[in-house]
């Protein structure tokens, strides 16, 4: 806590008063948060992270955190001798990929998200899709976005069918803070890699979150100049979809936001997972960090 130190202390006491209409208006609230980019790799940002998502725990909010870990499955897949490929910003997922992604996305990451909330003084309990038979899933058919009559074969990367919130329920209502790994199940059992950003944004949608929060590793959507747009509308997305502006991994991650706020979720941001603490700033301050999606 260090770059407290310079504040004085009427400031802080400032500081803290402003948070307080934030933490009335949140208090019993959902906030559905997409953890991953830097702040889930470097160990300062983690550490913050951790200690934000326990403070809103404290003042009544209810963060349910869903993560990725991209970095960390290209890491294994690199030292197995097998090449990470991607389609349209999904990742092509055979069988044995599906094993690594199993392995660190429910295994070492998900634990690692657990032990820092608990570490600073939370009470995290990590899921999969399985646990309480909350994502069920299928074949996600993939159409070109430039053919459409093509379809790319991405192996069990798969399209959720539904998401039965109970098990969040019933964890949040007694204290705990849900840690969520995106792999959902078929009706033969089996497993599917699914894009994290669409699974905190579904799951968003179906626990009727007050916000939907993604942390990345830029400082939102930004246009051609490379200036942040803060404000975005569905039709201005649209735009920014046809002129290329969106491409690559930004685009599940934008469309699943715009679904999340055409579905009910009162905002979504976009925001810079870089930024020590940006979740508190974002959510307990007046600051602006990223880009706001909303649905018109």
């Amino acid at each position: 806590m260090t770059e407290a130190t310079h504040v004085t202390p009427p400031a802080q006491a400032q500081i803290l008063a402003q948070a307080l209409p934030y933490i009335r208006k949140y208090h019993g609230k959902t906030m559905v948060i997409k953890y991953g980019g830097n702040a889930m790799t470097d160990p300062a940002l983690q550490k913050a992270f951790a200690e934000d998502v326990v403070l809103l725990k404290l003042v009544g909010i209810n963060p349910v955190v869903v993560h990725g870990g991209g970095p960390q499955i290209e890491g294994l897949l690199k030292r197995l001798g097998k090449k990470g490929e991607f389609i349209q910003g999904m990742r092509v997922t055979d069988a044995e990929t599906m094993e690594v992604v199993e392995w660190v996305l429910g295994g070492e990451v998900q634990q690692d998200i657990v032990g820092l909330i608990n570490q600073a003084g939370g009470k995290a309990v990590g899921l999969t899709g399985r646990d309480g038979a909350m994502i069920r899933a299928q074949k996600l058919k993939m159409l070109d976005n430039a053919d459409p009559t093509v379809e790319h074969d991405v192996g069990q990367v798969g399209d959720i069918v539904s998401i039965d919130p109970s098990v969040v329920k019933a964890l949040q209502d007694d204290a705990f803070i849900p840690v969520i790994s995106p792999i959902g199940f078929g009706e033969a059992n089996e497993s599917y890699n699914i894009n994290a950003d669409v699974v905190a944004a579904k799951l968003a949608t179906v626990l009727k979150a007050e916000k939907l929060l993604m942390l990345t590793n830029i400082s939102g959507v930004l246009n051609k100049a490379g200036e942040l747009l803060t404000d975005l509308t569905a039709r201005r997305i649209d735009e920014l979809f046809a002129d290329g502006t969106i491409s690559g991994g930004m685009l599940p991650k934008i469309s699943g936001a715009l679904d999340a706020a055409k579905s009910g979720v009162n905002a979504v941001h976009i925001i810079d997972g870089r930024v020590p603490h940006v979740l508190l700033l974002e959510i307990l301050t007046d600051q602006a960090f990223g880009t706001m999606i909303r649905s018109h």
